[in-house]
């Protein structure tokens, strides 16, 4: 994860952003800081592909909202721009949607690779509990688990960990009826 503002620098805005190279790479920015992630792996691309799949063929039966992949700008701030790997807007926040999502999805979802674990598991998610967001799914393809994260009052509560092992099953009171066990989604 590569950062291209020093500590203390001016804050970049949304404006600045938008100047940023189309060069292929994840472009962030959060609290006005810029960061830069490699294109994902296969692995990773393979998981987002599923779970992709699986949330937009229940979308479709169920008509509650709208999913959203990579690469889409959710703009929080002016200071904070993020792409997460799959977002989902509800019929509810639809109003949140334009060129870009401008403000707080229903569900963030992102899927863990080697050079951006710390990032989305301390940064992003610190930042999507600050802006609100209602849930926010961690998924670790080496570890085959998700950590899913509920809002508990004016925070994230304990995440609830799931994994393959335990033959767990992937759902959200966002989505009621949504079940996706997990060894469907990492198998190889």
């Amino acid at each position: 994860m590569e950062r291209s503002v020093a500590q203390g620098a001016t804050k970049l805005t949304h404006d600045d952003f938008l100047l940023l190279p189309d060069d292929g790479k994840r472009h962030e920015l959060i609290d006005g800081e810029h960061f830069v992630s490699p294109t994902p792996q296969l692995p990773h691309q393979r998981v987002l592909l599923r779970l992709g799949y699986e949330i937009e063929t229940f979308l479709r039966q169920h008509q509650l909202g709208e999913l959203i992949m990579s690469p889409m700008d959710v703009i929080f701030t002016r200071f904070d721009v993020v792409e997460p790997d799959l977002l989902y807007v509800s019929h509810d926040r639809s109003h949140i949607m334009d060129k870009w999502v401008h403000g707080v999805p229903d569900l963030v979802v992102e899927i863990l690779s080697p050079s951006n674990r710390r990032y989305d598991e301390v940064t992003k998610r610190d930042l999507y509990d600050r802006m609100g967001v209602p849930e926010y799914w961690i998924v670790d393809s080496d570890a085959e688990t998700v950590k899913v994260f509920r809002r508990d009052g004016e925070r994230f509560g304990r995440p609830q960990l799931l994994s393959t092992r335990d033959e767990d099953v992937l759902g959200s009171p966002l989505l009621p009826g949504l079940a996706i066990p997990l060894a469907a989604l990492f198998k190889t």
